[in-house]
């Protein structure tokens, strides 16, 4: 089990104490395969934007070799293309379920590869997953739309998918943020990707009609405040607006409107963005609301439909824990972790003029 010293910042009263944190890591832990593949859950599949998630949530953990190994394997299992499929069985965690390849999904390396180095300093590691960061956010622009937007994914067949996701590109946002700030470390200059970061935040920011409505969706609302393209006045504005249809008090986030569900991802990650707004107090009552989801084992429930008073789905996932684990570790001072969420030592990227 989990040193209970490396988890000292996972301890926040009515949330966390050093026992069920050192639950909930170990919970994760019990899910990684042996090479260093972190499913959903046992049985079920992997795909690479929850994998690096529960990978991070290692690191806040003190968890820094298994953290890495979880990073090796995508090196390990990148494309040519720089991309990732969607999603890799479990059983053999090589083997793709689902040939297309989402950007959103790609992305998401930068942020845990950067994280990972902040929390370790281990430049080794940085200069092994810089070649693989580097082609990841290759493969991701080439999908960047005229508009800033980037399109959601390619098809099996290799197909463009030009049709850009709000949730997916506030990501994709963070991502290249953190791309930028490993490029910086090594002095290798990209300033392609800071336009690129420019026009993608300017489309989140002021063109909504750039993107498909998702508005249902309680990730589209607050993600763009997550991600950090949505920032001050206008991110408090963001998430007042949308308090009342998405935030159930006692329980947490809805996922989806107008289903009476409520998830723990979803949750976490609110409170996350709660955080980043310098809203620690409302962030701590949605993580304390959510500990109802939590199983005796210390990992927790995906989701609970409130109407039924039930569970559901039936599954006790690896990223739902990972997105409480990252949240705890924010509000605990975790210094990788503020520093890749909170962005205040992040590129901002190259504001467009216009349009």
């Amino acid at each position: 089990m989990t040193s209970p010293g490396r988890t000292e910042r996972l301890v926040l009263p009515g949330v966390l104490t050093a026992e069920q944190a050192e639950r909930t890591v170990a919970g994760i832990v019990a899910l990684q395969r042996e090479d260093g593949a972190i499913p959903w859950f046992r049985g079920h599949h992997l795909d690479p934007w929850d994998h690096v998630e529960a990978a991070m949530a290692l690191d806040a953990a003190g968890e820094h070799a298994r953290a890495e190994a979880a990073y090796l394997w995508l090196a390990e299992h990148q494309n040519e293309d720089g991309s990732w499929y969607a999603a890799y069985a479990d059983g053999d965690a090589a083997r793709p379920t689902d040939l297309g390849k989402e950007t959103n999904f790609c992305a998401y390396v930068a942020v845990g590869v950067w994280h990972h180095y902040l929390a370790t300093g281990d430049d080794t590691f940085a200069d092994r997953m810089w070649p693989v960061v580097h082609a990841a956010v290759e493969f991701v622009l080439e999908l960047q739309q005229p508009g800033g937007q980037i399109g959601w994914k390619r098809e099996a067949d290799g197909t463009p998918v030009t049709d850009a996701l709000l949730t997916g590109c506030s990501s994709i946002h963070q991502a290249l943020r953190c791309a930028l700030a490993l490029a910086e470390h090594r002095e290798e200059p990209q300033p392609d990707w800071e336009l690129a970061l420019g026009w993608l935040g300017h489309a989140v920011r002021h063109h909504p009609e750039r993107f498909l409505d998702k508005d249902r969706y309680s990730m589209d609302w607050y993600y763009p405040v997550l991600g950090g393209a949505v920032t001050g006045a206008a991110a408090k504005e963001r998430i007042e607006s949308g308090w009342d249809r998405f935030v159930v008090p006692g329980l947490g986030v809805r996922c989806v409107l107008p289903n009476p569900w409520v998830t723990g991802g979803e949750s976490a990650e609110l409170a996350l963005a709660l955080w980043v707004m310098g809203e620690s107090d409302r962030a701590l009552e949605i993580l304390r609301w959510m500990q109802h989801l939590r199983a005796e084992g210390g990992l927790y429930w995906t989701g609970y439909v409130f109407e039924d008073e039930a569970f559901w789905p039936e599954e006790l996932t690896s990223w739902t824990a990972g997105s409480l684990l990252l949240a705890v570790a924010a509000l605990g001072g975790d210094e990788a972790t503020v520093a890749v969420f909170g962005g205040e030592g992040l590129p901002a990227g190259l504001e467009p003029d216009c349009c």
